[in-house]
């Protein structure tokens, strides 16, 4: 195999590492089923206790945190 070819080959399989890694730290996210409204921030700006948990949807956690007085305020997070 030439040089040039094996140099496509390393370069694919950068990209496809990178990819993965973007992924996993959640800098591209493929979640087609989230609702059409959006957190304003990032999950770092969110306080822990407000944060959206994992199996959980936006609209029902809104839901969640309005029902709670402590938590009502996390409400001004999410559009």
């Amino acid at each position: 195999m030439e040089i040039r070819g094996k140099t496509i080959i390393y370069g694919i399989l950068i990209l496809a590492v990178l990819l993965l890694l973007f992924i996993s730290f959640g800098v591209i996210n493929f979640n087609s089923g989230e609702s059409s409204q959006s957190v304003s921030g990032t999950s770092k700006d969110i306080p822990e206790n407000c944060q959206i948990p994992s199996g959980q949807d936006l609209e029902s956690w809104k839901e969640h945190l309005g029902h709670h007085a402590e938590t009502r305020d996390c409400l001004k997070y999410f559009n």
